[in-house]
């Protein structure tokens, strides 16, 4: 009787499948383990379901072992799934070639890295020297080291406390949205954003080569002149570019046409006549001015107008330099150097002039007294070309026959006799014919009219040529004899041998 009340033994392994046993038998133990180390959720069965009593029988006990191997068997294969998880252990190299431990020289005069040389003697250079050129190059594009570049790319705080608020920028950064790339002030360097326009002269182009462009100092008009005797005003959009007016001078292929200080007048020179022309915009009437009193020269060709007013300054022979006043048309001081004067720049606020000789000598003047400040040697120049003066009053460039264009502090020019350049920019392989600055004196602007396309933009700050311009699957540069920037900066525009004005809008700048 015992026996038939006896609570029946569970099934065997061979009564059932023997997966379904084995899960059977972890249950059973988790169960006891359960029972054993929580007694808190033991009572709390027992109150809920009632009194439930769990044995173990002979058989479970003897499978139990069993259960301890599978699971045995399961953390083994957890283990190998980390194992596969792991990154794979570096491999040593089957053999090393003892030429890659030898230090490689990389070739300097490639036009890519010819910016990083400072003189002849580095045509090669190490890759760890080169590396470490142009990290110094970079910083000092940046004005320093950059924050993020600091103690491995994170930002160096006093203490925990900033960095906790460096976190919580960067999460709130994260949440919103919208254009985060903000325009800074300062010009960056190595692309320059800019858009090709219509050519500024597209209106009427000439018929022979351009040899002057210029912007009005005060309206948003360009004035042209070249070689088919004629002087051309447009009005500047960057879209149509307008005519305004067209004047035809007699047999006189223009050498040089300027505004004057106003901008109430153009002045033209060509290239063998004493006599100039003078076209008053305002009264719409040309003057010839054949004779100047007090001026020994057979020609007038070259000349700056003076930023006083109402004066300019010519270039003669054998020296001489002449200002005279277009009010009385008379020459009243003049100066002379040691050679022929091969390019003239005064500076923004008209009390110094600086000239070029053909001796690679570089004067500076007084324009009020006629008195000789400075003279310098431009650094390796054997014959002077080009000359040029920041508005800011900060630089001097100068060119040479060579296409080398020395770049200066007008104060060390100012203090010494032999003044160090701070970049030789040596992308012209022809004489550098043209330098100008734009309105910031961020941009340099070189040329020769020797070769087709040599024109370079160069950013100031870092003494770095932009490297996109000028690029384009069709020319438009070609041999360019002048260039110019408007008032603001917002155009630049040259003149080519192809009787085009090509016109560009540089978008950094905001106005005309």
């Amino acid at each position: 009787m015992a026996a038939a009340t006896k609570r029946s033994a569970p099934p065997l392994d061979s009564d059932v499948p023997a997966e379904e046993s084995r899960a059977r038998l972890r249950n059973v133990k988790r169960l006891a383990a359960l029972s054993e180390q929580e007694p808190a959720v033991q009572q709390l069965e027992e109150f809920v379901f009632g009194h439930v009593h769990v044995t173990l029988q002979e058989e479970n006990v003897e499978a139990l072992p069993q259960v301890e191997e599978e699971e045995e068997v399961l953390l083994q294969s957890d283990d190998e799934a980390e194992a596969r998880l792991r990154p794979p252990p570096i491999k040593k190299a089957a053999w090393t070639d003892e030429d890659d431990d030898l230090e490689e020289e990389v070739d300097m005069k490639h036009p890519f890295r010819s910016y990083l040389m400072r003189g002849e003697a580095e045509s090669s250079m190490s890759k760890e020297k080169l590396r470490s050129r142009m990290k110094d190059q970079f910083e000092k594009a940046m004005g320093g080291v950059p924050a993020w570049a600091v103690s491995g790319g994170r930002k160096v705080t006093k203490d925990d406390d900033d960095d906790d608020d460096d976190e919580e920028e960067a999460d709130d950064l994260l949440r919103r949205t919208g254009n985060l790339v903000a325009s800074s002030d300062e010009l960056s360097s190595g692309i320059l954003r800019m858009k090709r326009c219509l050519h500024a002269n597209a209106a009427r182009p000439s018929s022979d080569s351009l040899t002057s462009v210029q912007f009005h100092p005060t309206a948003q008009v360009v004035l042209t002149a070249g070689l088919d005797c004629s002087l051309s005003l447009f009005q500047v959009d960057g879209k149509t570019n307008s005519k305004i007016q067209s004047v035809h001078l007699d047999r006189f292929p223009v050498h040089k046409a300027r505004f004057s200080r106003q901008g109430d007048a153009v002045i033209a020179t060509s290239l063998k006549n004493k006599m100039f022309y003078m076209y008053d915009m305002m009264e719409g009437c040309v003057t010839p001015v054949q004779h100047v009193r007090g001026l020994q020269e057979a020609r007038v060709k070259d000349f700056c107008v003076c930023p006083e007013g109402g004066a300019l300054l010519l270039t003669g022979s054998r020296g001489y330099l002449h200002k005279l006043t277009l009010k009385t048309k008379e020459v009243v001081s003049s100066m002379k150097m040691n050679s022929e004067v091969t390019d003239v720049a005064l500076s923004a606020d008209g009390s110094k002039v600086f000239a070029h000789s053909e001796d690679g000598e570089v004067y500076i003047w007084d324009a009020r007294s006629s008195r000789c400040l400075s003279k310098f040697s431009d650094d390796g120049c054997v014959a002077g070309t080009a000359i040029a003066v920041s508005p800011d009053g900060r630089y001097v460039a100068c060119g040479s026959r060579a296409g080398v264009v020395n770049l200066y502090r007008q104060e060390a020019c100012l203090n010494s006799a032999n003044p160090q350049p701070l970049k030789a920019i040596m992308n012209l392989l022809t004489p550098a014919t043209a330098l100008t600055f734009n309105p910031s004196s961020e941009i340099l602007a070189i040329a020769s009219r020797h070769q087709d396309e040599a024109v370079k933009l160069v950013h100031l700050a870092s003494t770095s040529v932009f490297s996109n311009f000028p690029i384009s699957k069709r020319k438009v540069v070609y041999r360019t004899s002048c260039m110019d920037f408007s008032p603001h900066g917002g155009f630049f525009s040259l003149a080519n041998n192809k009787g085009h004005a090509p016109l560009f809008r540089l978008l950094h700048y905001k106005s005309f």
